[in-house]
């Protein structure tokens, strides 16, 4: 019986690996990818799929821009193109085994911020994980490893940055998020945590250097800008703090943090009108809670002043 079981795994062995291979040939297919300029894209993930068996396997480019696909056999088969900062692409093409195939030629096309790859992804989420689950040196291991092996995913230095930045490795985070501006000297991201790790450090005011070379307007997210505003706010500077939780109330205008900071600025740059105006649209959301509480203290005394 130990016999019989043996040769059945064996053959079962020999069968996986056959049709593991079933995409093999004795065709060959060749290709230059390039930029839109022309310039050879060396490093480029060109992946295989024998639309037939629905099996394939993947090629990279040299510092021509050139691959090669050998063994491969006639078919339909749709091959597709990955880089890091490029749009991807994907063809459809029938390729034979036994002529000789033509070159395929593809440009692609550069785009701003990153294009994740299937593996690239797969990394990410394990670097995440990783930082989700408060190891840092690990997850900043693997986001390093991904930078290593795909230079042009520099946005990935903010992972890196973040790591250390969750360690209090403030100037080490510092130099992390100064690569992303080396490559992307307008990033208002980066820009902000580099402002956030002088904020930690106690250093308001260099801080504050780094904040006012954001354009509020290019910030997204309104939690961000709302941040921003009240670390201004902590420090007395009333009129800097108000651009900012305008910006985040009018990015979100159930944020009753913000109403409510922005009803409160108003009130100490001595805006009365504003303030009540601001504090009565945040009652219409929030009525009865301990601070709406306050908000009405607020108008009782604002109203008796106008």
């Amino acid at each position: 019986m130990k016999k019989t079981l043996v040769m059945a795994l064996a053959l079962f062995i020999l069968v996986g690996l056959v049709y593991s291979q079933v995409y093999k040939g004795k065709g060959r297919v060749a290709g230059v990818v390039t930029d839109e300029e022309g310039n050879p894209l060396e490093g480029v993930t060109v992946k295989l799929f024998y639309v037939k068996e629905q099996q394939g396997f993947s090629v990279k480019t040299d510092k021509e821009g050139k691959w090669i696909a050998p063994w491969i056999r006639g078919g339909q088969w749709y091959i597709d193109f990955e880089k890091v900062g490029y749009a991807p692409k994907k063809i459809s093409v029938e390729l034979q085994e036994f002529k000789k195939n033509p070159e395929i030629k593809i440009a692609l096309k550069k785009i701003e911020g990153l294009i994740v790859t299937d593996e690239i992804r797969e990394q990410l989420e394990k670097g995440n994980q990783l930082f989700d689950e408060k190891k840092y040196d690990e997850a900043r291991a693997v986001f390093e490893k991904i930078l290593a092996e795909n230079p042009d995913a520099y946005p990935i230095w903010k992972n890196v940055g973040n790591c250390y930045f969750a360690q209090e490795k403030y100037d080490l985070a510092e130099q992390a998020y100064m690569k992303i501006l080396e490559k992307d000297p307008d990033n208002t991201d980066a820009m902000i945590a580099i402002g956030n790790t002088y904020q930690n450090r106690g250093q308001t005011e260099k801080a504050f250097e780094w904040y006012g070379k954001v354009d509020v307007n290019k910030i997204s997210d309104p939690v961000v800008i709302y941040n921003i505003g009240t670390i201004y706010y902590n420090s007395g500077q009333f009129k800097e703090a108000l651009v900012y939780y305008q910006k985040a109330v009018e990015k979100d205008k159930n944020f009753t943090d913000a109403i409510y900071q922005l009803g409160l600025t108003y009130l100490n740059l001595q805006k009365n009108k504003e303030a009540i105006e601001t504090f009565e649209k945040y009652l219409k959301i929030d009525p009865d809670s301990s601070r709406a509480e306050q908000v009405k203290a607020f108008l009782n005394y604002l109203k008796k002043q106008v």
